[in-house]
């Protein structure tokens, strides 16, 4: 008797140690990596708030030695990627570690790819590429919301083409993700509301996408619910530890569903644009969140009910176009409320930008799971509805 493979679903995380203080294990886990030289990689925001300082004399107290490197920008570029690399191999390290955002996260990955195969990022664009194991790594996020720390995707910029591309791999799942909210302490009030939309987006996508299924839909669905409940409060609050932990829980929680269950066209769309136009990653998503909702309701109505209703929208006995417009509506208020009010136009995207940067979003291998299969007039529409 034969069995459809393609209707099995396989769940990847790495171990991960959740709550606060767990980034201070993080020499006990280098340790048991036999690390004797860690490659520290994170950015300047994160060097500048301390925490960089403070995971080198971690591991320095457990007598491993580690190179920082922090030339990382917001969108990661393929020459910081295969810089890293170079400081990597002459330094001679064995592990890697990253503390920061998804930037440094993502960059670290792709300072795995690199070491171990020693070409060019370039290369492993796309789907399962990647042949030779990375090192150890272990990652600790200072944001609420990319998830890159539990996930199977690497995203990195090539200038070059004003592209952003996606590497999709088992092999990117970090071996250790310490999620500690302490260190989201130091994010001022628009990462997080930045971050946290993204997370919001990550758990929407994931749950309508065509590669959904029953080990992604509890996660995905708890953290529509903890960022619907949590996040405004936290942008007005960020100092709350119990506020900072629920966020840091549903980014983690919309972080394994969409790794999992892969993205949509909000994704497609913003990584487009934030190749074109290096703007921030979650703002690209919360500007068109609502516009993609309103495109896909149609194709999986069941589905968006569910996410209204994990929204605290009771939709009981309420119409298919009403339950459209009252989550849209919701989306859009609670968006608002977090300041994440602007539209493409403000941010320098024009009518004559949207045919490039549809081309670009079909490219994208998010759009594969969209639920509604998506034309390229279909996105230039979903643009235009977002100037």
């Amino acid at each position: 008797m034969s069995h459809d493979i393609s209707s099995l679903r396989k769940f990847v995380s790495p171990e991960i140690v959740f709550g606060a203080g767990s980034r201070k294990s993080v020499a006990n886990f280098a340790s048991n990596f036999g690390a004797r030289h860690v490659f520290l990689v994170s950015d300047p925001g994160v060097a500048a708030a301390g925490w960089v300082d403070e995971i080198v004399t971690l591991l320095t107290d457990a007598n491993i030695r580690s190179t920082v490197y922090t030339g990382v920008s917001p969108n990661p570029k393929v020459e910081e990627v295969m810089t890293g690399a170079e400081l990597y191999k002459s330094s001679e390290c064995d592990v890697i570690v990253a503390i920061g955002g998804g930037s440094p996260m993502d960059c670290a990955k792709g300072i795995g790819i690199v070491t171990t195969h020693g070409r060019s990022i370039l290369e492993f664009e796309g789907v399962d590429t990647i042949t030779n194991p990375s090192p150890p790594l272990i990652l600790i996020p200072t944001t609420a919301g990319t998830s890159a720390d539990v996930s199977q995707f690497a995203i990195i910029s090539d200038p070059n083409r004003r592209f952003k591309f996606s590497i999709i791999s088992k092999a990117v799942v970090p071996d250790v993700s310490l999620i500690d909210p302490e260190v989201t302490e130091t994010m001022d009030a628009y990462l997080t509301a930045c971050t946290g939309v993204d997370a919001l987006v990550h758990a929407i996508e994931a749950y309508v996408s065509t590669g959904s299924g029953p080990l992604t839909d509890t996660h995905a669905l708890e953290a529509i619910r903890l960022i619907n409940r949590n996040l405004e409060l936290l942008v007005e609050n960020t100092a709350d530890p119990y506020l900072r932990e629920q966020i840091m829980l549903a980014s983690m929680q919309a972080g394994l569903a969409f790794s999992n269950a892969i993205l949509g066209a909000v994704h497609a769309m913003s990584h487009s644009l934030g190749g074109f136009l290096d703007l921030p990653h979650g703002l690209c998503n919360a500007l068109l969140l609502e516009h993609v909702v309103a495109y896909n309701f149609q194709s999986a109505e069941d589905r968006f009910r569910r996410v209204a209703e994990a929204m605290d929208i009771d939709t009981r006995g309420m119409a298919k176009p009403e339950i459209k417009k009252r989550l849209m509506n919701r989306i859009v208020e609670l968006k608002r409320r977090v300041g994440l009010e602007a539209r493409l136009a403000q941010l320098g995207v024009s009518v004559s930008d949207i045919p490039h940067l549809s081309g670009f979003a079909l490219q994208d291998p998010c759009i594969l799971t969209n639920p509604r299969k998506s034309s390229l007039r279909d996105v230039q529409v979903v643009y235009e509805e977002a100037l």
